[in-house]
C-alpha cells in the first residue's frame, strides 16, 4: 500500500500509511477532558465572557465559535480530517465544508458559484438529482447548461462558452462507472479559465484524490463510503481554503449545515476508511470478474476490467477500483427482479458504500416513474443492476450471486 504524508498536531511530520492516516491525520492530540474521541458539542449558541472578548472575536484576534449555523467544534474536527485525507496531508491551503447531505453539498456549490446569466457544462452519466437540479432549479434562476457525454473531452471543450463558470462531473460516474482523465479536464479548464468540480463519492480519497490533479473542488456524499455504516447523512466539499471560505459564507445563508452528532458518526466511520476500502475494493473486483464470466450476465461495467472503456485511465489514476459493480442481466425487467429477489446477502436499497452490501435495479428504484422508452433515453436499461459490495467475505458474496444466477 502506498504511503500518504501528514501529521497530527504534536507529532513530528512523517509519512503515514493509509490506515494510520485514517485514524490520526487532521486531528489534535489533546482534546477536552483528555478524551480520545472528539467531543460531541451540542450547542446552538456560544457565549462571551465580556464585551472585549466579543470585540476580539469580531476583529479576528480570536478564532472560536459564535452560533451553531456558522460552525461547531465537532463539525470543525470532521472538516479538518476530511481536508487532510483528500490530499493525503495536513495543509493550511486546503479546507473542507461539511454539509447536511451530499446533495446539499452540490446545491450549495452551484448556487454560490453560478449567478444568473452564467453557464455550466455537466456530463450525462451523473447522479440524477444533480442533473435534475441543474435542469430545473438552476434554469429558473437563469443559469444555462450543456450536457456532454462522460469522457468526451472534445465535447467538453466545445461546450465551454464565454459565460461558462464551471465544469461538473463525477469520477467514477453513477451508474456506469466512467472514469475521467482528470489531467485532460484540468487542461481544458485552465485553457478556458473555468473552475472544475468532481463528485468523487464512488472513489473516496482512498482511491483517488482529484485535488492533486488540479481539480478545484471535490464533493463527496459522506453518507456513503466516508461514513460507511448507513447511519449518517452528510456531504462535504473540499478545495482551496479561499474558495471554501466563500462557500462557508453561502452556507451561513442557505443553512445546510451538518449537525454535531452526524459529524461525530462521520469521524468514527473515517477511522476505518482505509480498512473498509481495502475489503470493498477487493470484493468489487472479485465480483466483477465473476460476473463478467457468467453466461447469464450480458455486460459488466467496472473500471477494473480490461474491457471497460476507461480501464487505462483508471489504472493510472486510481489506487483501487471501488466496491460498486453495475451489470446487465440477461433477461427483461421481470427476470432481473426475480434474480435480485433470490439474493440472500445484499439488501435491496438505494444507497452504497456501507459495510452491508446493497443492490438495486435502477429502473425500479430511481427511475420507476419513467416508461421503459424514457429510461432508455437517459441511458438506463430495464435489466441494469447496481451492486454495492460491502465488507462481507468475498467467497460468500460470490456464492450468493452464483446461487441466484443459477435459479433465476
Amino acid at each position: 500500500m502506498s504511503s500518504t504524508s501528514g501529521s497530527a498536531e504534536g507529532l513530528h511530520p512523517t509519512l503515514y500509511g493509509d490506515s494510520t492516516a485514517s485514524v490520526h491525520i487532521g486531528e489534535t492530540r489533546i482534546r477536552a477532558h483528555d478524551a480520545i474521541t472528539a467531543p460531541v458539542i451540542f450547542s446552538a449558541t456560544y457565549t462571551f465572557a465580556d464585551t472585549n472578548a466579543l470585540i476580539d472575536f469580531q476583529e479576528g484576534r480570536v478564532f472560536r465559535e459564535e452560533y451553531g449555523r456558522y460552525g461547531n467544534p465537532t463539525v470543525r474536527a470532521a472538516e479538518a480530517k476530511l481536508a487532510a485525507l483528500e490530499v493525503g496531508a495536513e495543509s493550511d491551503d486546503v479546507a473542507a465544508l461539511l454539509c447536511s447531505c451530499g446533495m446539499n453539498a452540490v446545491t450549495t456549490v452551484l448556487l454560490a458559484m453560478l449567478p444568473a446569466g452564467s453557464h455550466l457544462v455537466i456530463t450525462d452519466d451523473c447522479y440524477r438529482r444533480t442533473r435534475q437540479f441543474v435542469r430545473t432549479m438552476l434554469a429558473r434562476l437563469g443559469v444555462q447548461h450543456t450536457v456532454v457525454s462522460a469522457c468526451d473531452y472534445a465535447g467538453i471543450e466545445e461546450a465551454v462558452q464565454p459565460e461558462t463558470r464551471l465544469i461538473v462531473s463525477e469520477s467514477p460516474t453513477n451508474p456506469y462507472l466512467r472514469v475521467l482523465d482528470l489531467e485532460r479536464v484540468v487542461a481544458i479548464a485552465q485553457r478556458r479559465k473555468v473552475k472544475t468540480l468532481i463528485d468523487a463519492t464512488f472513489a473516496t480519497p482512498y482511491n483517488i484524490r482529484p485535488l492533486n490533479y488540479g481539480i478545484d473542488l471535490v464533493i463527496h456524499s459522506a453518507t456513503k463510503y466516508l461514513g460507511g455504516h448507513n447511519d449518517v447523512l452528510a456531504g462535504v466539499v473540499v478545495g482551496g481554503a479561499p474558495i471554501i471560505a466563500a462557500l462557508r459564507e453561502a452556507q451561513a445563508m442557505l443553512g445546510g449545515i451538518c449537525d454535531p452528532h452526524s459529524a461525530y458518526l462521520l469521524l468514527r466511520g473515517l477511522k476505518t476508511l482505509a480498512l473498509r476500502m481495502e475489503r470493498q475494493n477487493a470484493n468489487g473486483f472479485a465480483v466483477a470478474r465473476f460476473l463478467s464470466e457468467h453466461p447469464r450476465i450480458k455486460r459488466v461495467h467496472y473500471p477494473g476490467l480490461p474491457d471497460h472503456p476507461d480501464h487505462t485511465v483508471a489504472a493510472a489514476q486510481m489506487r483501487g477500483w471501488g466496491g460498486v459493480v453495475s451489470f446487465e442481466f440477461d433477461g427483461d425487467i421481470h427476470a432481473t427482479s426475480r434474480f435480485i429477489d433470490r439474493l440472500r446477502l445484499p439488501y435491496i436499497g438505494p444507497s452504497l458504500g456501507g459495510v452491508e452490501s446493497l443492490v438495486e435495479q435502477p429502473a425500479l428504484m430511481s427511475y420507476y416513474e419513467l416508461t421503459s422508452e424514457e429510461r432508455l433515453a437517459v441511458g438506463i436499461c430495464d435489466n441494469l443492476v447496481r451492486l454495492s459490495c460491502g465488507v462481507e467475505d468475498t467467497d460468500d458474496l460470490i456464492a450468493d450471486l452464483a446461487q441466484a444466477l443459477e435459479s433465476a
